[in-house]
């Protein structure tokens, strides 16, 4: 009989209970389990995968808005029978009885472990990559257009606020709009208070940016497809660079590598095109939701944008106005942040929707300094295609895919937010990383008011406001403890695959530290069912390793290296087959000014799970281009 090398997520979850169970059997005893194990089951054989990717999350994302003060425990709203004269649920009812009272309060003392455990049962498979469907595309293409009728409404009110300015600044009295369709446009925050939160910001920016040159960048290419098309060594050929960005960014002196470049390709400039090309929408797979929509720039505007990202990333994380509150490269802050807002309650975390959507290129006109906004206007796409062709005017500043369109949005909101802020206190507590936004409780619906009022939505019920619960950048908190669920995102796969290797041991890792060893061994020994033996930490080799191996070292190929001194092992490693192409010289000795040097700017937590984590680095080479997605499992002598 073979080895069963299939791994059943339902299973997962069952060694998840069966983990919740030796941790909590005083509350979690063998007959709740057998009772929760036969109700999975049930539920998955009727349901289907969609119990674990859409079911239990329901519950999860219920529970968080009743930790978080956003609504009642209600369980049986989203398809959970209630246990008989109580608001609690009967799945995981045992859990449910140590944090809530049985009218669905939070209790004064409310177990945090016993919050950890509900948390990841229900969220374990909430972000899983499942294919998606048509609707699902069309559902996430249309919410991508109606931003943009939403964003319609903003001008308007854009227009009133830059009058009030006026009016401010130049001494005369201002007043509240007469009309009642006028004072219909500011709902939450008065004309006043909007056209001097735009002043304080433009002041703010100005002083941020009061050294700042635009013209001083190092230009680059990004590292995902353009809407050019052009591979990855063709991206250094230019056949169209468009007028808008030569005006501010002169050819020879940014899209050549020195005065020879451009004196031997003089005769080639005429053969060069100035179209201003459109960019153009993908969807990318995201979790069980659907896909995730992103907007590829033309290859001579993403060249541009990259340079000026490097240049504000280096400028606000470094100046003493934003240093402290808005970051690109390091999320411990809002993680720290949402930690101690749990415990404390003093600060509050805000969920925007949509955000990189919702900034409008007439807010950003409005409030960042004219001569900063006219070199990032001039690489900003006024467009984008659609996957039906359609071509899409944008009124957004930059969508997602666009290099400046992360750092403008937290800019923005920083500014804002800084400028509406009452006293210096509150101005010290914000905290911005993209639109992960963390304020003090007391300034948090101020906070989102004015949001809302330039034209950016909240999530409210994904905001953390009251209660014990706060989330922001993966980190999810309950009472000061850490209670952030192992979220498996990669779908398994028997066949051997790298990106199933590396990501399901980090996942198994992961559990690993959260001492839930039923949910560890049951991966680990389907891993090892496909891929044989998998090293442990402890021989510490530079490859993907268990945190605890049962295989012995005998279980490997070994020798020893004279060379080095030291006895290897041959085991398995990710390998990213690379393409070597010859381009022209001055091509080539462009990419190397712009690239040989160029630092690393992902945090080291972002690379977990991804196949290329473990790699390391080879010696940079112009001829030689990593085929992305193409990673192999090779045996390596390490």
């Amino acid at each position: 009989m073979g080895v069963n090398k299939s791994l059943d997520v339902n299973e997962v979850i069952a060694a998840l209970l069966t983990d919740a169970h030796a941790s909590y059997g005083v509350v979690f005893n063998t007959r709740s389990l057998r009772n929760t194990l036969n109700v999975c089951s049930r539920r998955y054989r009727s349901e289907g995968p969609g119990f674990l990717t859409k079911t239990l999350p329901r519950l999860g994302k219920h529970f968080d808005q009743v930790l978080a003060g956003t609504c009642r425990l209600n369980p049986a709203s989203i398809g959970f029978a209630t246990i008989r004269g109580t608001e609690l649920p009967r799945f995981l009812g045992e859990f449910f009885k140590r944090i809530f009272h049985t009218d669905g309060s939070v209790l004064p003392d409310p177990d945090a472990n016993c919050v950890a455990i509900v948390r990841e049962i229900t969220s374990c498979f909430y972000k899983y990559e499942l294919p998606y469907d048509e609707v699902q595309e069309q559902q996430v293409i249309e919410a991508f257009k109606q931003a943009e009728k939403d964003l319609s409404e903003v001008p308007a009110k854009l227009a009133i606020m830059h009058l009030g300015w006026c009016d401010i600044t130049t001494g005369r009295g201002l007043k509240e709009p007469s009309s009642s369709s006028l004072n219909q446009t500011f709902e939450n925050v008065s004309l006043r208070d909007c056209a001097s939160i735009v002043r304080k910001a433009k002041r703010l920016l100005a002083k941020l940016f009061s050294s700042f040159d635009p013209t001083d960048i190092t230009p680059s290419h990004g590292p995902g497809a353009v809407a050019t098309k052009q591979r990855l060594w063709d991206k250094f050929l230019w056949s169209n660079v468009s007028n808008r960005i030569t005006n501010k960014y002169p050819f020879d002196a940014y899209f050549c590598a020195s005065l020879g470049h451009v004196c031997d390709v003089h005769d080639s400039f005429d053969a060069i095109k100035e179209t201003d090309h459109s960019a153009r929408v993908i969807l990318v797979p995201k979790d069980s939701r659907g896909p995730r929509l992103i907007s590829c720039e033309p290859v001579d505007f993403q060249w541009i944008q990259q340079g000026l990202r490097r240049a504000i990333y280096r400028l606000v994380e470094e100046h003493p106005i934003t240093r402290w509150n808005v970051f690109f490269t390091d999320q411990g802050p809002n993680r720290r942040g949402a930690l101690l807002g749990s415990s404390t309650g003093r600060y509050a975390t805000l969920d925007l929707k949509e955000a990189s959507d919702r900034v409008h290129l007439g807010l950003v006109q409005l409030i960042f300094p004219e001569q900063v906004y006219t070199y990032m206007e001039s690489c900003r796409t006024t467009s984008t295609v659609l996957p039906d062709g359609t071509v899409l005017p944008l009124q957004k500043f930059a969508p997602m895919g666009s290099a400046l369109c992360f750092p403008i949005m937290a800019l923005t909101i920083w500014a804002l937010l800084t400028a509406g802020a009452p006293n210096a206190d509150t101005r010290e507590s914000i905290l911005v990383y993209g639109d992960d936004v963390i304020v003090p409780t007391a300034y948090a619906e101020s906070a989102m008011a004015i949001l809302e009022e330039f034209g950016l939505k909240i999530n409210r019920s994904k905001s953390c406001t009251k209660g014990l619960f706060r989330e922001s950048c993966g980190m999810d908190a309950f009472n000061g403890v850490d209670v952030t669920p192992v979220r498996i995102r990669t779908v398994w796969n028997e066949s051997p695959r790298p990106d199933v290797y590396t990501s399901w041991i980090a996942y198994a890792n992961s559990f690993w530290d959260r001492r839930c060893y039923c949910t560890y061994e049951y991966i680990v020994s389907r891993l090892e069912a496909i891929y044989g033996p998998i090293p442990g930490e402890d021989l510490q080799l530079q490859c993907p390793s268990l945190r605890y191996s049962s295989a012995k070292p005998g279980d490997f190929k070994t020798r020893y290296n004279k060379h080095l001194q030291k006895r290897e092992f041959k085991v398995l490693v990710v390998k990213s087959p690379s393409v070597t192409k010859e381009i022209n010289g001055w091509s080539m000795l462009l990419r190397y000014f712009t690239e040989s040097a160029k630092p690393s700017e992902i945090p080291d937590h972002n690379l977990v799970g991804r196949s290329d984590s473990f790699e390391s680095e080879q010696p940079f080479s112009v001829s030689r281009y990593t085929k992305r997605g193409t990673s192999i499992l090779v045996p390596r002598w390490r």
